[in-house]
């Protein structure tokens, strides 16, 4: 059976209602100390805290804040933690063998970005559903190689990129939704899909800087992304509600019964 993470700030959490998922709370920082931070007016309970990396300098004991997300959980309920890491530090990773140990110990569940994932052996590895190159099937089994499949998550996400051709680092300009529809708009182009990326795309010479190559997710595409996870024995998805509602039942997430519903 599938598990679905919903990330959302807690204020959003009541469009959550009605649909069996996990909410992961959108409310939790590293920051000066260092010391874990909360949003003023968050009070989540239940499901998991995300916690992100922006303000973190590097400085101080780890000790204690590891503390600090141990009494949080244990105070909201908590079931587990989103390391949502950018960076990559010692202190970082740090944190994470600690939390590993200490989530393992709880019965908790660790979530990390795969560059972490030898910081958590017993944590879930996070693996982008977002490439630019390649086969999403083979990076995923390349993952799951790596770290067994009771450990690998995907993480679902709607991608829109515009790359210049030739694009040596594989990294493009991120688009809005917006900036999206208003490109189709302009150039009708002829959109493909990718079967390897399980994404969209079309290409466009611009007068200014020449070739470009557009990749870009729907609902249709991450719902082939999370097929490509099923039959490869992945049943554990991450994703922003704000990607996922559109497409919540093509994906496969399902409505509670009404009177489960009722009871909350």
């Amino acid at each position: 059976m599938d598990t679905f993470i919903i990330t959302l700030p807690p204020r959003q959490l009541p469009t959550l209602r009605g649909w069996q998922v996990t909410p992961a709370h959108l409310a939790y920082r590293l920051g000066p100390g260092p010391h874990l931070f909360r949003a003023d007016s968050a009070a989540p309970r239940g499901g998991l805290m995300v916690i992100d990396d922006r303000d973190f300098d590097g400085l101080g004991s780890t000790g204690p804040l590891c503390q600090e997300i141990l009494r949080e959980c244990q105070a909201r309920g908590f079931s587990g933690a989103v390391l949502d890491f950018e960076n990559r530090l010692p202190p970082l990773e740090q944190i994470t063998g600690q939390l590993n140990e200490q989530f393992a110990r709880r019965g908790w569940t660790l979530y990390v970005a795969e560059g972490y994932g030898s910081c958590a052996p017993q944590g879930r590895v996070m693996i982008p559903s977002a490439l630019s190159g390649g086969s999403l099937q083979r990076r995923l089994e390349e993952a799951l190689e790596r770290f067994g499949e009771s450990r690998v998550a995907l993480a679902l996400e709607k991608r829109r990129e515009d790359f210049f051709l030739p694009s040596p680092t594989g990294s493009g300009q991120p688009l809005t939704q917006q900036e999206l529809e208003e490109l189709k708009r302009r150039l009708s182009p002829s959109v493909f899909f990718s079967g390897d990326l399980c994404t969209r795309y079309f290409t466009y010479m611009s007068r200014d800087n020449g070739a470009h190559f557009v990749l870009f997710d729907d609902g249709d595409t991450l719902r082939q992304k999370v097929e490509v996870a099923r039959r490869l024995g992945i049943h554990t998805f991450l994703a922003p509600w704000e990607d996922a509602a559109p497409c919540a039942a093509q994906l496969g997430i399902q409505r509670k019964p009404e009177g489960r519903q009722a009871r909350r």
